[in-house]
């Protein structure tokens, strides 16, 4: 710049440094939040650039194991200016345990016998609690009801049917001769 009066000039200097200083914009394909069951598989639907800048990924998501990981996209532009953005995994545990019943899950037994369980196990090793409510008095269909919860408090049953007959015919006593004149 220069400024003039009638007996004096005088001149200043400026620089104007024009400086990038814009962050990439990085779009995430498809949703930002997505939630999973354990066990299923997971494939991350990428992001991209607006003007076409090389996005990395730092991806931890385990889907075996429950929890909530992030997915980070990462870009830099030719200025060295960094944008990011993030997907977040919800890995939940939705699936209840697996109930097997040891031997036929129905089951013929006489009135007024005994009824023995014979029990049923769980796949994930959970406690299998039982509800028997055979009652060997009463003719008629039973249920016993086995149920197991796990960590995430998923609840697993099975039912075993008992079906209570009398098959066996009375006894009749004499008392006295079985002759009679």
């Amino acid at each position: 710049y220069t400024s003039t009066d009638s007996t004096n000039s005088s001149t200043a200097t400026r620089t104007v440094i024009v400086a990038d200083t814009t962050s990439p914009v990085i779009t995430i394909s498809g949703n930002t939040v997505l939630t999973i069951s354990k066990g299923d598989t997971y494939t991350d639907g990428g992001a991209t650039a607006g003007v076409g800048e090389l996005v990395t990924t730092t991806n931890s998501v385990n889907p075996n194991a429950v929890g909530i990981y992030n997915v980070i996209y990462t870009a830099f532009d030719a200025a060295g200016n960094k944008g990011t953005a993030t997907r977040v995994v919800i890995v939940n545990d939705t699936t209840a345990p697996v109930i097997t019943i040891t031997g036929l899950s129905g089951l013929i037994i006489e009135r007024y016998s005994t009824y023995n369980d014979p029990g049923a196990n769980s796949n994930g090793g959970e406690t299998v609690t039982v509800t028997n409510q055979v009652n060997t008095s009463v003719i008629g269909s039973h249920n016993v009801i086995y149920m197991a919860t796990d960590a995430a408090g998923n609840t697993g049953t099975a039912t075993r049917t008992v079906l209570v007959e009398d098959t066996t015919g009375p006894v009749i006593t004499l008392i006295g001769s079985t002759t009679v004149t």
